[in-house]
């Protein structure tokens, strides 16, 4: 089995094409008013927005995107104008990480686990 991609609801599609442009994904279907999909930069998945009337309640949806170099990525962002919530920082659990959030409050965390994503010093041992 593998992820194919992952879908988030907004109030604005307009903003969140712009938005996930600047970000740096590539749109490939524009089925306005209802639908965006978007081509992540490397690897096959994709990612999905779809108009609602009202968004979810509570923290919102977490969405993870791993880039090599989370601090020149973060530098891009900033220049082209997109709100950093959190600079880089290296935390605990062996991630490189910043975060931001996206026009619907959705949190984007852009990271570089490098091996750690997977294979962690905690990661159960299969038997």
């Amino acid at each position: 089995m593998n992820l194919n991609q992952v879908t988030i609801p907004s109030l604005d599609l307009d903003q969140a094409s712009d938005f996930y442009q600047k970000l740096g994904l590539k749109l490939i279907v524009k089925a306005l008013p209802n639908y965006l999909r978007f081509e992540c930069p490397l690897g096959a998945s994709t990612f999905s927005v779809h108009l609602v009337e009202k968004l979810p309640e509570g923290e919102g949806i977490y969405l993870y995107f791993e880039c090599e170099d989370v601090d020149e990525t973060v530098g891009k962002l900033m220049r082209k104008g997109i709100e950093i919530d959190e600079l880089p920082s290296d935390k605990s659990w062996l991630w490189r990480e910043a975060r931001l959030k996206d026009p619907d409050q959705n949190q984007i965390i852009l990271y570089y686990a490098g091996k750690n994503r997977k294979d962690p010093p905690w990661r159960i041992k299969s038997t």
